[in-house]
C-alpha cells in the first residue's frame, strides 16, 4: 500500500504522496519500494532494517552507504550508482533514482570490470575517514587455516604461519583509498542503456581496488551467486578493469593478485552470508559439515579458492608454502568428497 511508504517530514514534503508503491525484493536488511510520484516520476525507497537490536547495525549501515553514494555522484557520463535524491537518517530512509534496467546481453563482464574501475578510481587520500576502511584478514583467520590443513591431514610447512603473517601486514588498507563496494556481485549491478551501475553500497569502505578486482578470478567471495571466471574471459576482465584504472590514475593498478586472492581464501567469513559473519569459526566447520549459501556449499567454494590460490603461487617468493598447502587441501577434498561440484561458469545470472 502507498501508505506503508516510509516517507515523512521534508521527504514527503518534497516528495508528495505516492500514487502507487510496489515492495520490491531485498535482503533482510532492508525494505525496498518502486514509488510513483504525483509528477509522473518514479522513484526508489530503501529503508534500512536494523540487525543489532539496539539500532547502531542499522544506522552504521545507512550512514554508510548515504556517504558511498555521494562520493560515487562523482563519477559522470555514465554514473556509477544511483543519484541519491533524497535522504532521512531519522528513518534511514533514501529516496534514489529509478534506473530501466535492460538486462545483459552477451558477455556482461567487460562493462561491469570498467564500472568497477571507474568506481574505484574515484577517492583518494584526501577522502580518508569518508568510510571505514575495509577489513581485512586477521591472525585469528591464519590461525583458523593453519588448523583447518591439519584437520583434513595436510602436513603445515614450518614457514607457512610467516607468510600468512606477511600476507596480513601487505594486505593492509591504510596506503590505499579506492572507493570498495563492498559486495560488487551480480545481483548488485544494474545493466542500463548509458552501462553498469552499482546499487547496495551497505558494506562500502576504502581499499585496495585489487581485492575487489580478485572477485572475477576468486569466485565473487562476498556472494550468495559465486561464479567461476576461467580463460579468455578472465583475461579481458582483469585486462579491461586494469587499463580502466590506468587510464583514469595515470598508475598501475597497486598490489598483489595473488596476495588478494590468498586474503579471501583464509577468511572463513568469506564462507557464509553477512549475518552469520563473526559469529563462528566457519573454517573449522568444513570437516564435519558442508552447509549451503545460496546453491553453492562452503566445500565447493573452498575447492574453487584452493585451486586459483595454488596456481597463482606456484613460484611465489612471498606465498610458497601457501601454495603447497593449497594444492594439498584440493587433493584432499577432491579425495574426500568426490561429488563436490565446480562452480557454475560466469554466464550463468539465474538471477536476472
Amino acid at each position: 500500500m502507498p501508505s506503508r511508504v516510509p516517507l515523512r517530514g521534508e521527504l514527503a514534503a518534497a516528495l508528495g504522496v505516492p500514487v502507487e508503491a510496489t515492495r520490491l525484493g531485498s535482503s533482510p536488511r532492508s525494505l525496498v519500494w518502486r514509488v510513483g510520484l504525483r509528477d509522473g516520476r518514479q522513484v526508489i525507497v530503501k529503508q534500512i532494517a536494523d540487525e543489532g537490536g539496539t539500532g547502531a547495525d542499522g544506522d552504521a549501515r545507512y550512514a554508510r552507504e548515504v556517504a558511498a553514494l555521494r562520493l560515487a555522484a562523482r563519477a559522470t557520463r555514465p554514473a556509477v550508482a544511483p543519484a541519491l535524491l533524497a535522504a532521512d537518517p531519522g528513518s534511514r530512509v533514501m529516496v534514489l533514482e529509478y534506473l530501466n534496467r535492460t538486462g545483459p546481453a552477451g558477455d556482461w563482464m567487460p562493462e561491469f570490470a570498467v564500472a568497477l574501475a571507474r568506481l574505484h578510481a574515484l577517492t583518494g587520500p584526501a577522502d580518508a575517514g569518508a568510510l571505514p576502511a575495509w577489513s581485512g584478514p586477521t591472525a585469528a583467520d591464519a590461525e583458523s587455516f593453519l588448523a583447518f590443513a591439519r584437520a583434513l591431514d595436510v602436513a603445515v610447512p614450518p614457514g607457512l604461519p610467516a607468510e600468512l603473517a606477511g600476507l596480513i601486514g601487505r594486505l593492509d588498507p591504510a596506503p590505499y583509498h579506492a572507493l570498495l563496494h563492498g559486495d560488487p556481485c551480480p545481483g548488485n549491478d544494474l545493466r542500463t542503456a548509458a552501462g553498469v551501475r552499482f546499487v547496495d553500497f551497505e558494506q562500502a569502505s576504502l581499499g585496495n581496488g585489487l581485492v575487489e578486482l580478485a572477485y572475477f578470478r576468486i569466485g565473487f567471495p562476498t556472494c550468495w551467486c559465486a561464479l567461476s571466471v576461467a580463460g579468455p574471459p578472465l583475461e579481458e576482465a582483469e585486462r579491461t578493469y586494469r587499463a580502466t584504472w590506468r587510464n583514469l590514475t595515470g598508475t598501475d593498478v597497486p598490489g598483489d593478485l595473488a596476495d588478494a586472492c590468498a586474503g579471501w581464501l583464509v577468511r572463513g567469513d568469506a564462507l557464509v552470508e553477512r549475518a552469520h559473519r563473526q559469529s563462528a569459526d566457519h573454517l573449522a566447520r568444513v570437516p564435519a559439515e558442508d552447509f549451503a549459501w545460496g546453491y553453492i556449499t562452503a566445500r565447493e567454494r573452498l575447492q574453487h579458492r584452493l585451486g586459483v590460490v595454488a596456481g597463482l603461487t606456484r613460484g611465489h617468493d612471498r606465498l610458497h608454502a601457501l601454495g603447497q598447502v593449497s594444492a594439498a587441501l584440493a587433493a584432499s577434498l577432491r579425495a574426500r568428497w568426490p561429488t563436490l561440484r565446480p562452480l557454475p561458469a560466469h554466464s550463468t545470472r539465474p538471477w536476472d
